[in-house]
């Protein structure tokens, strides 16, 4: 599912105009994004939290110099699903057709 669907099926489902539903999710968008680059956390009760992550200073290595390259400490965005939502993916039974699955290879 792309924005656009999204943005469709909420216009559907509550009767919103398309165009009020696209400012309503590009505010939610921005403000998750200003959040994390705050450092400050989003706890959505029954969603999940959108959670900035620390990561370690580590030593990396460009492969077409065959170089030692030094990653310093940085942080990322990171999302951790509430319990309900992963029960309710839990019931999937199948991956709709189209749909790329990480357990397949490719």
């Amino acid at each position: 599912m792309r924005k656009a669907d999204l943005i469709n099926q909420i216009a559907e489902k509550t009767g919103i105009p398309k165009v009020d539903v696209l400012v309503a999710l590009e505010a939610m968008f921005k403000e998750v994004k200003d959040t994390l680059a705050q450092g400050e956390n989003i706890y959505i009760r029954g969603f999940g939290s959108f959670i900035t992550k620390k990561r370690a200073a580590k030593i990396g290595r460009n492969i077409k110099k065959n170089v030692a390259v030094e990653i310093p400490e940085h942080y990322i965005p990171a999302f951790k699903p509430a319990k309900e939502f992963i029960q309710e993916v839990k019931k999937l039974k199948t991956v709709k057709e189209g749909q790329p699955n990480p357990d397949e290879e490719m």
